[in-house]
């Protein structure tokens, strides 16, 4: 335990330096995916084919949540399944992480409170499916996403922001903070399920080597800003924007007459996407959480 943070021994030998040059690396991923992303018992199976695919690329998954009140850095099989099944797991942002702890319950760790963690535990990358950012309609309702990666030196691997937020409101948070965003092979900043957005990137990267150069050199000016990799979705599994954009429309039409607002917004607007979409959408979403593990453990090597 450190600074009453559970961390799994083979995490912990790689963020102190143990392994140093024999070990593979510690990769984070967030558990809000696994609590509150996907309905039973897809979430456990995502999550398993995730911490798989951080595996094959050559990384160690450390799959981070919070269990009977702990900060856990690294679950196993069994806290995986337990989490899955879980029906009154919380979903656990920045502000929610001293409540669940206090009280002894359980919960999944969003984009903030996972790079808080991942960042403490000393893992250097993170990868998600998409961070959060500006609500369209609402640009008060900013997602605590956005200031803990101005604050939070750690590479996040992403595929964008969500598509149902306002990308170029996101998009310029992330610039007046000074969270670089950088394209994986691409000039645009993916829109979570379509490659493309029409916003530019601050700048192109080909290769894992080419992040880590840009993270060291983040490092060296002793900044403290996330480094943002953004990554579109496979080609085979996109949702074309066009389409994405009608259906995202008619969910956030459907949550405004509804009423819903808060924890609840997300949630809602991903089942409603899913089902307009024809489970197309929940496709492109596992495509892409598979990916960036992948991409993230190749980043992490570098």
């Amino acid at each position: 335990m450190r600074d009453g943070i559970h961390v799994d021994p083979k995490i912990e030998q790689l963020s102190t330096g143990a392994s140093a040059g024999r070990g593979a690396p510690g990769v984070a991923l967030e558990s809000a995916l696994i609590t509150h992303g996907f309905p039973r018992p897809t979430n456990l199976e995502i999550a398993q084919r995730m911490q798989a695919a951080v595996r094959e690329a050559g990384g160690v998954p450390a799959t981070i949540a919070v269990l009977d009140g702990a900060p856990r850095i690294g679950l196993d099989e069994a806290e995986l399944v337990r989490l899955a099944g879980d029906e009154t797991a919380r979903k656990v942002s920045l502000r929610d992480l001293p409540i669940v702890s206090a009280q002894g319950a359980n919960g999944g760790t969003t984009v903030a409170a996972t790079a808080r963690l991942a960042h403490r535990a000393g893992i250097r990358v993170f990868a998600t499916g998409g961070i959060g950012g500006v609500h369209r309609g609402h640009p008060e309702d900013v997602s605590a996403d956005l200031p803990t990666l101005a604050e939070t030196p750690i590479v996040v691997v992403c595929a964008g922001a969500k598509a149902i937020l306002d990308l170029s409101r996101t998009l310029e948070y992330l610039e007046t903070h000074g969270v670089p965003v950088l394209g994986w092979r691409t000039d645009e900043f993916p829109a979570f399920y379509s490659r493309r957005s029409g916003l530019p990137v601050d700048a192109r990267v080909e290769s894992a080597e080419e992040v880590a150069h840009i993270a060291r050199a983040r490092s060296a000016l002793s900044l403290p800003a996330a480094l943002l990799v953004c990554v579109p979705v496979p080609t085979a599994d996109e949702l074309p924007a066009e389409e994405a954009e009608r259906v995202i429309a008619r969910a956030v039409d459907e949550a405004e007459q509804q009423g819903v607002t808060g924890k609840a917004l997300t949630p809602f607007l991903l089942a409603r996407l899913d089902e307009l979409s024809g489970g197309r959408a929940r496709r492109a979403n596992e495509a892409l959480l598979l990916n960036n593990a992948r991409v993230a453990a190749q980043i992490a090597q570098a």
